[in-house]
């Protein structure tokens, strides 16, 4: 498998969400401080909810992009361990496309959902719920995302790669897409996701998920040659040269 990967905008990401989570975590304190300084009247009311507002929002900032970017090992770092040996000559990209994570195999491209939150999940359809997140959610206000709809975030990026095929490689009439969500922490404490509407797994059940259910009929050869180059051209040769075997 080869691996394709922009470490520029991985290292981008990563900054930005340190000196968020910092700066965030400075107008939190400077606004709780300022209860001591500021005298009791509407501007100073103003000024300190505005510091904790910003700060919050600052601090949010930081926890999705440090969740994302800096964590060790990082999600993506992860899907790539989980992937490694299940196809040979896959092509992995990882944030050069509209969809972050799209694996291009002889069957067709799959769009993968990565999720990093803990707890216990669980998913019936369309709806997904999230528990274990400490007192009054306290975890998910400080701590870390609620889980959201990880099928909608499926779709979603089904429909920006097929958006993009349908302009970058106009020749490749129809191809299926397909999209697995996985769960990359190991703190999941009960997964629950059989009955998801989107094939949802933990990291460690991908592998044998793909040995077991196939990737599906292989797509004509130069569609999959034209979905290759339009994928190789949206990475840009640098990262291309850089890709590496796994």
């Amino acid at each position: 498998m080869t691996i394709i990967r922009d470490d520029q905008r991985i290292e981008r990401m990563k900054r930005i969400g340190q000196w968020a989570s910092l700066i965030g975590l400075l107008v939190l304190l400077g606004g709780l401080f300022s209860i001591f300084f500021i005298s009791e009247t509407a501007s100073g009311f103003l000024l300190q909810t505005s510091a904790l507002i910003i700060g919050w929002l600052l601090a949010q900032v930081g926890i999705y992009l440090t969740h994302r970017y800096v964590r060790s090992p990082r999600p993506d770092e992860v899907l790539d361990d989980a992937l490694r040996r299940a196809t040979k000559d896959g092509r992995l990209y990882h944030f050069v496309l509209p969809a972050p994570h799209v694996l291009l195999t002889r069957s067709g491209p799959i769009a993968f959902v990565l999720k990093y939150q803990t707890g216990r999940i669980a998913a019936e359809g369309d709806d997904w719920s999230q528990k274990g997140m400490g007192f009054l959610g306290f975890r998910r206000l400080f701590g870390q995302e609620g889980i959201g709809n990880p099928s909608n975030d499926a779709r979603k990026h089904v429909k920006a790669l097929a958006n993009f095929i349908s302009n970058q490689a106009p020749e490749v009439e129809e191809v299926p897409i397909g999209a697995i969500i996985v769960f990359t922490s190991k703190g999941v404490e009960e997964l629950d996701v059989d009955d998801a509407d989107i094939p949802a797994m933990h990291y460690t059940k991908l592998r044998g998920y793909l040995r077991q259910k196939g990737l599906g009929d292989p797509i004509p050869s130069e569609d999959h040659e034209a979905l290759r180059r339009a994928f190789d051209e949206a990475a840009g040769q640098e990262l291309v040269k850089e890709a590496v075997k796994a």
